[in-house]
This record gives structure tokens, C-alpha cells and sequence, in this order.
């Protein structure tokens, strides 16, 4: 990973004063530890005409996967692979910009003791970055840099230059010119427009990340025209913290507009401003309808089958009228979860002799899952290749054979109106596949005509009038369809 930054000068004020902004000697090639690598920064030229300073990062790709997300992206079958199999050592990203943070943090926040007078002087400055991803292709770099006063250049790089028809990948080589920017200046706009560009985060993005954007964005990104797609990518897509930002950049546009400070603008705004209330977790609302579908078929006995860590099974143990609830999941480590969550080692014997958590695979029968009043499949069967759902189909409905199941999954027609979720994604790196409403329905009723249940569709959450509810859940009910509908 790799990055320039050139000036040229004359011998008056000469081109090596890059140096004292930079705090970095032209004479020496230095090394600085990263959480994910070390980052080197050298000098390939340093005379009184030209001098440029490079910074390269040496990812160690063995840090990133034990300190990062540890997961892929999108929703490709071998999201795992992703872990190892990456561009991360070699494309500009956020790794390349929290390097630029931590090794430049002075000359990013315009500081120079050795020569004060140098930060605020505008230089000819050149940024190159030959691997740079571009999600939104050269035009949408073109619209991020050029308003900041930069000469863009960006041009694609091919798949395989042995074979044109392939076409170009979506990477390009940057190269920005400017004339009137300081060093400073500079480098806060490489921070935060190079992970939006890569429209990815390394690391857990929290609300501290929105005081960082709005540090290095003072006094460019609260007039910029695309603010918005810039915070939105910036801080992951977190609807939350992006609203929360951009209430505060108009706070500091209206305080320029009106010559005034933002702390008596923000004061004015909070005065009269009406809380809003916060919209329900659809997490929420999904277990509420699974509760409300258990109590009307009088289940008392319940399995909640790939229960994760236990928010189900906990939100069941607080209604008396389920007498035995099991919880069943292939992770150890979830179930180990769950029993803290549900702090069954200090339970009442009364109540712990209400529930129970096991390990076991809904791939294959079990006879421990027999004679259950109902069974609850929340969000499981898209984490499984379609090909595996037949043997699902067959230890749940055939083998186990519960009165009553519930399955929900998610409404993929629903994906659209998620504003954090990119287009194309599904919304969890594990989901090997999301049905829409046909798709879904079209399943339900052919594993209820084999096994011998009745069922019906109950939306979950908002059900938009054309993509739909953003999940769907199939209520099944043993017996002939008509004994299912009169239930």
C-alpha cells in the first residue's frame, strides 16, 4: 500500500521544507508500528527543486483478521475466505489513511514548531496513489476532489492488461495536483476521502468516529455538494451516526452564515427541537410476532432452533404459560452466550427447570426434539447453502414434527429500502441466499404439501405497499390445510 506526496520549490523557499511539515527527515528512511503492520516513510527525492516523501504501509494480514471484523464482505458463499484472500495490503484504504494519521498527526493538524510560518503557507503539492479503489468509478472521484481545489487525474486499472475485453476493475491510479492548498489541508481530505472511496471500514466504526469526520472535514466538508454520500460512507452507513453528523454540519453552516458560534445555534436548535422517538428494533418486532403466533396456538412446550445467544429463549422465559423452552444451536460459543445472558448458573430451580440449551446440528434428526408443542426457526435457514435445506426440512417437519412451526427470514425486496445497506448486498455476511415474497412462499408451501402442514404468511415490521415487510414469516400448523386454516 502505497502513497506520494511531491512540491517543488525554488532556492528561496526550497522544495525539502517538506521535511520540517512532515516532521520526517529527508535523510532518513524511518519505520513506525501499526496495529495492522508497520508503516515506512522514505524519500525517493529531496533537493531544493523538487522533494517527495512516500509513506508505505506493510499490512500484516495475520493482524488484521485477529484484530479486525474477522469476516467478509457482502454476501458471498466463502465469506470466510475473505479473511485471507483480500486487496487490503495493496489498495489505498482506511488502513492507508489511519497510517497517515498516526505517522503525519502534526502535520495534519497544521503544526510546526521548528518553522511556525511554514503550515499556513499554500504549496504546488502532487498526491499520487497507484492502487486506489473506487466504488463509483473515476467520475465519482472527479466529484469528491475537484470542489476542494484539486486537478484529478484517475485512471482505471485494467482486470488484465493481456486481456482488454475484460475489461477495467474498479481500482484506478490518482493522481492530484493543486496549487493553492496547504499540507494540511491535504492530508485531512486523503483521510477521509480514501475510505470512502473504498466505501469500507477495517474496524468497528462507533459515535467517536463523528467527532474524527467532523475534525478533518472543518472548513471543506460542510460545504461540499456530495456531504452527504461522504458522511454516509465515512461512518459505514450507520443511519444513526450519519444523521448525528449531519445535524451538526448545518449546525456549523448556519453558525458561518449567521457570524455567530455554534454552541448559541446548537442552544437555539435544542430549545425548541421535539425528541424524536426512536423506531423499534426490527429484532424487536420480530420476536414480538413470534411470541404473539405462539400464544395463539396455545403452545406451551416451545424449541427455538438455531437460538443464537438466547434473546428468544429469554423473551419466552418471562411468559409463564411456556412451561419448557430449548434452546438448540450448532455454536458452542453462542450457546455459551446465551447461558450467560440468561445467568442460568444463579436461576431459581423453578425456573431453571423451565429451559434447557443444547448443542445439535438441524441437519441431521434428533430425537431429543421430539413431542414439541411448536418450533421456532428465527432467521436460520438462510444461513444455509440451499442445497442443505432439504435435510432441515426433513429433522424439523418430518422427524421432529412439532403442531406448529414458525420460520422468518428476510424479505430480499425489502434490501432496497435500507439506506446502510449497499445495493446488491444481503444483510449479513453469512446469508448464503435472501428470498423475496414469491420465493419464500413458493418454498412454504411446497414443505408444507410434503410433510403435511398447513400455513399461512404473517408480515413482519412496516409492510411497505411495494417491496413488502422487511421480514417474512410462514406460520405452519401439522395437519390438512383446512385443519391448519380453521386453527
Amino acid at each position: 500500500m502505497f502513497l506520494t506526496i511531491s512540491t517543488t520549490g525554488s532556492a528561496e523557499r526550497p522544495a525539502t521544507d517538506l521535511g520540517f511539515l512532515l516532521h520526517k527527515h529527508p535523510g532518513k528512511a524511518q519505520a513506525f508500528s501499526t496495529s495492522y503492520g508497520t508503516a515506512h516513510v522514505l524519500y525517493p527525492e529531496a533537493g531544493a527543486e523538487r522533494c517527495t516523501a512516500a509513506l508505505l504501509l506493510e499490512v500484516d494480514a495475520v493482524a488484521l483478521v485477529r484484530r479486525g471484523k474477522g469476516r467478509g464482505r457482502g454476501g458471498a458463499p466463502d465469506a470466510a475466505l475473505a479473511q485471507y484472500v483480500n486487496d487490503r495490503p495493496y489498495a489505498a484504504s482506511s488502513l492507508l489513511a489511519v497510517a497517515l494519521s498516526g505517522v503525519f498527526s502534526s502535520a495534519m493538524r497544521g503544526v510546526c514548531n521548528a518553522r511556525p510560518e511554514l503550515p499556513d503557507r499554500p504549496r504546488p503539492l502532487r498526491v499520487e496513489v497507484p492502487a486506489l479503489p473506487a466504488r463509483g468509478g473515476p467520475g465519482l472521484v472527479r466529484r469528491l476532489f475537484e470542489p476542494l481545489g484539486w486537478t484529478v487525474t484517475a485512471e482505471p486499472v485494467p482486470l488484465d492488461a493481456e486481456f482488454p475485453q475484460w475489461g477495467d476493475s474498479r481500482y484506478i491510479r490518482l493522481v492530484l495536483d493543486a496549487d493553492t492548498l496547504t499540507l494540511a489541508q491535504a492530508l485531512r481530505h486523503l483521510y477521509v476521502l480514501l475510505p470512502v472511496l473504498d466505501d469500507a471500514k477495517h474496524y468497528w466504526v462507533s459515535s467517536d468516529e463523528v467527532d474524527k469526520l467532523l475534525r478533518a472535514g472543518e472548513g471543506w466538508l460542510p460545504g461540499h455538494p456530495e456531504q452527504k454520500l461522504i458522511t454516509s460512507r465515512y461512518l459505514s452507513r450507520r443511519w444513526s451516526l450519519t444523521r448525528q453528523a449531519l445535524e451538526r454540519l448545518e449546525l456549523v453552516r448556519l453558525a458561518e452564515a449567521d457570524d455567530s458560534e455554534v454552541e448559541d445555534i446548537d442552544n437555539a436548535v435544542a430549545a425548541e427541537a421535539e425528541q424524536e422517538e426512536k423506531p423499534t428494533p426490527l429484532a424487536a418486532l420480530r420476536r414480538d410476532a413470534i411470541l404473539t403466533a405462539l400464544r395463539a396456538r396455545g403452545a406451551a412446550r416451545v424449541l427455538d432452533l438455531g437460538c443464537g445467544q438466547g434473546q428468544l429463549v429469554q423473551e419466552l422465559l418471562r411468559d409463564p404459560s411456556f412451561t419448557e423452552i430449548v434452546g438448540v444451536d450448532v455454536s458452542m460459543r453462542a450457546l455459551t452466550i446465551a447461558s450467560r445472558r440468561l445467568k442460568l448458573d444463579r436461576m431459581g430451580e423453578r425456573q431453571a427447570a423451565r429451559v434447557q440449551l443444547f448443542q445439535g446440528s438441524l441437519a441431521y434428526t434428533d430425537k431429543r426434539l421430539d413431542g414439541y408443542d411448536a418450533a421456532v426457526l428465527s432467521e436460520v435457514i438462510e444461513h444455509l447453502d440451499p442445497p442443505r435445506l432439504p435435510a432441515l426440512e426433513y429433522a424439523v417437519f418430518g422427524a421432529a414434527r412439532p403442531r406448529t412451526v414458525l420460520v422468518t427470514t428476510p424479505n430480499v425486496e425489502y434490501n432496497v429500502r435500507w439506506e446502510s445497506l449497499p445495493a446488491g448486498h444481503v444483510r449479513h455476511g453469512d446469508h448464503r441466499f435472501e428470498w423475496t415474497r414469491e420465493e419464500f412462499r413458493a418454498w412454504a408451501r411446497k414443505v408444507a404439501e410434503r410433510y403435511g402442514y398447513g400455513v399461512e404468511f404473517v408480515p413482519v415490521g412496516p409492510d411497505d405497499p411495494e417491496v413488502g415487510p422487511p421480514t417474512q414469516m410462514a406460520v405452519f400448523q401439522a395437519g390438512t390445510a383446512k385443519e391448519a386454516e380453521a386453527a
